[in-house]
């Protein structure tokens, strides 16, 4: 089997990786896309695919920035120090273990109320905070999960004028 089918292939298990760790954090969805497809242009080095892999490249960083900046905005607008997201995450690890699939999403949220409940003693500002902290992380998944499938897209895109070119 030629190593460029071998590689164009486990390049696109890793994105397919990539994409799903944008969802479920315990993988590093954009790190593993940029790694992945500058690894996979370097390899097969031609035009078509070092343009896909930079422009994917490039796709995945501003959805990783964008989704740091458009969450971090949030939750300081909303006053939710450092100190709850760590309690969330806390919260995440041990649901993670206690509720198959689901738990990392319950644990830090969970937490995250927990948290915000002790700093404000008040249920109905707590619920407000965190509800904002959720949506914020949200909108920053999404962000960031919609940016690695347009880099998936032009990869394919790529794989598919490297192998028409060859």
């Amino acid at each position: 089997m030629d190593l460029d089918i071998v590689v164009t292939v486990i390049a696109g298990i890793l994105l397919v990786v990539a994409a799903v760790g944008t969802v479920y954090p315990v993988l590093p969805g954009s790190p593993i896309a940029i790694v992945t497809l500058i690894a996979w242009a370097w390899i097969l080095g031609s035009a078509a695919s070092w343009t896909a892999g930079v422009v994917g490249a490039l796709l995945c960083a501003v959805g990783w920035s964008a989704s740091a900046v458009l969450t971090g905005r949030k939750l300081k607008q909303h006053e939710v120090p450092g100190r709850s997201i760590l309690v969330a995450v806390a919260g995440a690890l041990i649901g993670m273990y206690f509720i198959p699939v689901v738990g990392i999403f319950v644990g830090f949220a969970a937490g995250l109320l927990l948290s915000e409940l002790v700093r404000r003693r008040d249920v109905k500002a707590a619920l407000v905070a965190s509800g904002q902290a959720l949506k914020a992380t949200g909108i920053g998944i999404l962000v960031e999960f919609t940016m690695v499938c347009l880099a998936g897209s032009a990869w394919a895109l790529g794989v598919s004028i490297h192998f028409w070119l060859r």
